[in-house]
């Protein structure tokens, strides 16, 4: 058995994972600001052909249900407002960051599944409970990112976490500090540190699975009904996925019946395989 690792462990080897386009790291740094020139970013942006082609694809996707066709970053801020396509430019940006690292046994496909349509089902939730729906869809895909941060810097012992987590049909934060000493929060906490996330991002990653506990803040029970709810819909199509325990506070404070829960459940599907399709294409 190796030895555990600390949270000092993750910080060092940070300086070895992708970094993300300056410009999106500008836009996350960012998001708890109101103040932000608008034509710079979609001039910064524009120089990124890659980025720039899948969010506007994004854009044009009936998820928007445009009447025009938008070819540029401004013409789609324009159409959809900044908040949205600042969304998009993240999510274009953050699902091909990473590169599928050699670790045995992890999907990195049906991560991203989980992730997108965990984004789409937050965003769905905080228009019912008018919270601001573009925090709510970039916490949505961020969530798990630690795990990415896990699978990048220790691929043979994530390894490990996983043939553990199957042995003990349980769930992989158990897995993960049975066999690494610490989870996948912890990492996502370190990389919101490093890529300079606002406290807005930080908290909801840190509270989205213990929602309840002090401080944790609304934005982290948004999320950790998302995870559930999209566990529970099975759109990552793993085999024999967990559906995580459901907090009972979160629950009441997003004030679901059982109408806006089916309606929740409709949403979700549909923005999910739209998003998905770019994305992942």
């Amino acid at each position: 058995m190796s030895s555990l690792l600390s949270y000092d462990d993750v910080v060092k080897n940070l300086e070895d994972l992708p970094s993300l386009p300056a410009v999106v790291m500008e836009l996350l740094n960012s998001i708890d600001q109101e103040e932000i020139d608008i034509t710079v970013l979609a001039k910064k942006v524009s120089h990124d052909q890659a980025l720039t082609a899948k969010t506007l694809r994004l854009a044009n996707s009936s998820l928007f249900g445009l009447q025009v066709k938008v070819t540029t970053i401004q013409q789609a801020i324009t159409f959809l407002g900044f908040q949205s396509t600042r969304n998009l430019i993240t999510a274009a940006a953050v699902t091909g960051c990473f590169a599928d690292k050699q670790c045995p046994g992890f999907d990195h496909r049906s991560f991203w599944r989980h992730s997108i349509a965990a984004a789409a089902c937050a965003k769905v939730l905080a228009r019912h409970v008018r919270f601001n729906q573009d925090y709510a869809f970039t916490a949505g895909l961020l969530h798990d990112i630690g795990r990415l941060v896990l699978v990048s810097s220790f691929p043979d012992r994530y390894a490990q976490v996983l043939v553990y987590q199957q042995e003990n049909d349980c769930h992989a934060l158990q897995a993960e500090r049975a066999i690494l000493g610490i989870d996948h929060v912890d990492a996502g906490l370190a990389l919101a540190e490093h890529w300079n996330f606002s406290d807005t991002m930080r908290l909801a990653i840190a509270g989205h699975h213990d929602p309840g506990k002090a401080g944790a803040g609304f934005l982290a029970a948004i999320i950790h009904v998302a995870d559930a709810v999209v566990h529970a819909l099975d759109l990552a199509g793993k085999p024999d996925d967990m559906v995580p325990p459901v907090s009972t506070i979160a629950w009441k404070a997003l004030h679901l019946n059982e109408d806006s829960y089916l309606h929740l459940f409709r949403e979700t599907e549909l923005q999910y395989e739209e998003i998905a399709l770019v994305l992942l294409a």
